[in-house]
């Protein structure tokens, strides 16, 4: 009897709950399940950073090289090659690795405190455009595909500014391009390109090895091939005349030298050097009024970082690894202090994400320096002659 009851109580609930036709029903895929607006500030925010495929910053990924109808105003691209390297291959992994690191990024938002601005939700237009395709067999088809990708992607006009004139040799604004690498050697046809639109640029090098070495002495060129490498790559850039002379410098030098001539010979290639034993004494600030004095304010700069800057224990999946080098606090720190340099494009490189660990250490460290440096570039503002620094 006490079972009746409850089946009928049950049946007629079930009808009264049919009969509200108030009820919504939610049905998928819906748009708000997965991308939902934040409160406060806004930005978006996808409902796990853990899935879905990656992008850098989870980015919205578009095929840049398959059609030249997209446009941005900063541009992610990457460049899976590392048959450049001395010691420990593996970079050709970098970007997949970068990206993977760079998921939680903006977990909460994106909003950089201590720049005062959101890379992701600001006037730039940021995507990222996938990989170059690079072959693994032919270092110099590897190394032209790289610069006519990458050329393709910067000569192209941006989202905003695009009819305003700008610091390149058209006399137009272009986007910036930020390359994720990709051994060392990436750099050469990044300058090619980057030659092509602006002629010789300024360099900040952030590096525990200067990469100025003839190619004698690193690597003793036993053919045209060979002479590039990650440890040359400057050198044939200042001999190309793709270098700015006398205002480029490398930051967080700690390496071994064949001997002083070493130093002599990075000179002649036009760079200051700033070694990373002297954050002891003259700290963060001061190594930041180095590169500020070196380049200045106004000049096209473009920035290279090798994530061996970092000290091992902030940064042990890189190919030649070097003791006593800055925590990656003291890095970003640095970084952030390049805030109104005019920096039009930049890479990261010699991530190989084999040698990590399980915690994703270094590829975690490596897009936390492009959260920096894209901070930085969008607060700088597009690079047109007319826009002042942007406080976004």
């Amino acid at each position: 009897m006490l079972r009746s009851s409850f089946i009928a109580s049950c049946l007629a609930a079930a009808v009264a709950a049919h009969g509200d036709h108030s009820q919504k029903v939610v049905a998928g895929p819906h748009q708000g399940l997965w991308y939902n607006t934040l409160p406060g500030d806004g930005g978006t925010q996808a409902d796990s950073v853990f899935s879905g495929i990656s992008t850098f910053g989870r980015l919205p990924y578009l095929p840049c090289l398959a059609s030249k109808d997209i446009n941005y105003d900063i541009a992610f691209i990457g460049a899976p090659f590392d048959t450049g390297t001395s010691y420990r291959p593996g970079a050709r992994f970098g970007p997949s690795g970068i990206r993977q690191g760079s998921r939680r990024l903006n977990l909460y938002g994106g909003y950089n405190v201590p720049l005062a601005t959101n890379p992701f939700n600001s006037w730039a237009t940021v995507i990222d455009c996938g990989d170059i395709p690079v072959t693994s067999y032919d270092n110099t088809f590897a190394l032209s595909q790289i610069e006519q990708g990458h050329h393709s992607i910067l000569s192209r006009a941006p989202t905003t500014d695009s009819h305003q004139p700008g610091p390149s040799l058209s006399g137009k604004t272009l986007p910036r391009v930020i390359t994720l690498g990709g051994d060392h050697t990436i750099t050469l046809p990044l300058l090619r390109s980057i030659n092509r639109s602006y002629g010789p640029v300024s360099v900040i090098h952030f590096d525990s090895h200067l990469d100025t070495w003839r190619p004698k002495v690193f690597g003793g060129s036993p053919s045209e091939v060979a002479s590039i490498n990650h440890g040359t790559y400057f050198y044939h850039a200042a001999q190309e005349g793709l270098l700015r002379n006398d205002s480029n410098i490398h930051a967080g030098i700690r390496t071994t030298l064949s001997g002083p001539s070493d130093y002599e010979n990075d000179g002649y290639c036009g760079f200051e050097i700033v070694e990373a034993r002297e954050i002891d004494t003259i700290g963060t600030e001061g190594i930041i009024n180095k590169i500020r004095a070196r380049v200045g304010t106004e000049r096209p700069v473009y920035l290279s970082l090798d994530i061996d800057t970092l000290d091992p224990a902030f940064a042990p999946a890189t190919g030649t690894p070097e003791t006593g080098g800055w925590s990656t606090r003291e890095l970003r720190t640095i970084l952030r202090g390049l805030e109104g340099i005019n920096i039009i494009a930049a890479d990261i490189v010699e991530v190989a994400p084999a040698y990590d660990t399980n915690a994703e250490h270094t590829t975690m460290a490596a897009a936390d320096a492009l959260y920096e440096i894209m901070s930085v570039m969008v607060k700088r503002g597009p690079l047109s002659v007319t826009s002042a620094p942007r406080d976004l």
